[in-house]
């Protein structure tokens, strides 16, 4: 292949660096963007240059947001009641493209994994605790996945709540989730009846 120009090949190789972007493709997205207006191309990366400091953690949730609390806790139709637990940001999205929950939402910031070193205090477990003891989640439903990892936190949730929180009933989404899967891979309509089919545990 025929040497690139430097700053072209610069672009091409940040653009590779992002999931599921080959060279070839890195090379179409490249030759696109000097196609556009220059002031287009100028938008688009103060757009990215921003990026960092237009997104806030929402506090409440711990997700990615343009303000604090985001639109979801800050709703006020969604019930306080149920708190739904998920692993990162995009498995809340793909639980809200279900349409079904309601609820309000934890994003954990990842699953147990001692080899990993991700233990129970570089999860959002502190967050959970002091959700829990405002006193107005009736249900924490796990939609964590079924994976070894999934299951382990799901373990350490229900422990803690029966310890601290009897009165918080724990449930999962049924098992229609194949063994072994991420929430942000399961198609809308197994998520769907999941939730709906959800189990106590």
């Amino acid at each position: 292949m025929q040497r690139l120009p430097a700053p072209l090949q610069k672009i091409v190789d940040q653009f590779s660096a992002l999931p599921g972007v080959g060279p070839k493709s890195a090379l179409r997205m490249a030759l696109t963007l000097l196609k556009w207006p220059e002031e287009s191309v100028r938008s688009f990366g103060r757009d990215i240059e921003g990026l960092r400091s237009a997104l806030h953690i929402c506090s409440r949730c711990c997700g990615l947001a343009d303000s604090d609390p985001c639109h979801l806790c800050a709703d006020p139709k969604r019930t306080p009641e149920q708190l739904c637990l998920v692993s990162e940001w995009d498995s809340l999205m793909v639980m809200e493209e279900s349409g079904i929950f309601k609820g309000r939402y934890l994003i954990l910031g990842g699953l147990l994994s001692p080899l990993d070193g991700i233990d129970a205090r570089t999860l959002e477990m502190d967050k959970l605790e002091s959700i829990l003891r405002e006193g107005q989640v009736r249900e924490v439903i796990l939609a964590l996945g079924s994976t070894m990892e999934a299951e382990a936190t799901g373990s350490y949730v229900h422990n803690l709540l029966m310890r601290s929180f009897p009165d918080v009933a724990v449930t999962r989404l049924a098992q229609g989730i194949p063994l072994g899967s991420e929430i942000k891979y399961v198609d809308r309509e197994t998520l769907k009846q999941s939730l709906k089919h959800r189990q106590s545990l």
